[in-house]
């Protein structure tokens, strides 16, 4: 069989190596044994050469080695280089597609649907607040720049509680929604807007610093009305049924004294004036 022949070759190589080997070994013994160092350094180079002459000698010619290398391998266990798996290496959490190119066109693509819910929202809802309008996230800095000055403490000590707690509330109201726009602009990076914003905002602090300015003035001026009272005899602030303020004379009473004098005094002089006439009628 010509497949079994390099098999041969390659056995009887290797038994001659190890045939020459053992000569080797031998011969180096008896050197050893018979002379000493001085004699044993050129045994040593003779048998180097000696040994790569037989080594070269030993070897096959050059045509048999040129043969092909000999193979039990069935042609069925042949190993496969292509993978059938056309998802090999496709990865949604590392964005890598397939290994190969893969021909899409006759394959259907998905399309996205039409249909968005819609679903029910209250449009006066109280967290719309924190949005400058139910359709827009944020303001533009042209729109954020259009502001005016803060209230200052003389257009506020003419207001009333009512007024002053709903400019508080409104100024709060105010701040939430350039909270959420600031952080809306740190989360987009949009990277504008963010001086706007805190110019605007320091308007509105200015006038809830006027506010309370303004209400603390009352309050001083309530504690200063309190002590007064406390030493006014007519003011009892203590009164259980409620009546604080108890006057020892009312201005009721003489305005209806007085007005039951001069009605008294121009009846008088009706009836005067009445009964002169038919005296005077008579002299006629």
């Amino acid at each position: 069989v010509p497949t079994a022949f390099p098999k041969f070759v390659s056995l009887r190589v290797e038994l001659e190596r190890r045939s020459e080997s053992q000569r080797q070994r031998s011969c180096a013994g008896v050197i050893m044994s018979m002379g000493g160092s001085s004699a044993l350094r050129p045994s040593t180079g003779c048998l180097s050469r000696l040994g790569s002459a037989l080594t070269l000698s030993a070897l096959p010619p050059a045509s048999t080695r040129m043969a092909a290398a000999f193979s039990t391998t069935a042609r069925r266990c042949k190993r496969k280089t292509k993978d059938n798996n056309r998802n090999r290496g496709v990865s949604s959490l590392y964005r890598s597609g397939p290994r190969e190119h893969l021909s899409m066109s006759d394959v259907p693509l998905p399309k996205p649907r039409d249909f968005k819910p819609k679903v029910a929202v209250d449009e006066n809802h109280g967290l719309w607040g924190f949005f400058p309008a139910a359709d827009k996230v944020l303001w533009t800095p042209k729109e954020t720049e259009e502001h005016g000055r803060a209230w200052t403490v003389e257009e506020l000590r003419k207001k009333s509680w009512e007024n002053l707690h709903s400019l508080w509330w409104a100024c709060c109201k105010e701040r939430n929604m350039l909270a959420t726009s600031k952080v809306e602009l740190a989360r987009a990076k949009l990277g504008f807007g963010e001086r706007e914003i805190e110019a605007r905002d320091e308007e509105v602090q200015k006038t809830m610093r006027s506010i309370k300015h303004a209400l603390t003035e009352r309050f001083y001026t309530w504690e200063d009305a309190v002590d007064v009272a406390r030493s006014d005899p007519e003011i009892d602030l203590e009164a259980r049924d409620g009546q604080v303020y108890k006057p020892s004379a009312y201005e009721d009473e003489f305005e209806a004294s007085e007005s039951w004098t001069e009605g008294g005094d121009a009846s008088a002089s009706a009836a005067e004036g009445q009964a002169g006439k038919p005296e005077k009628e008579a002299l006629r």
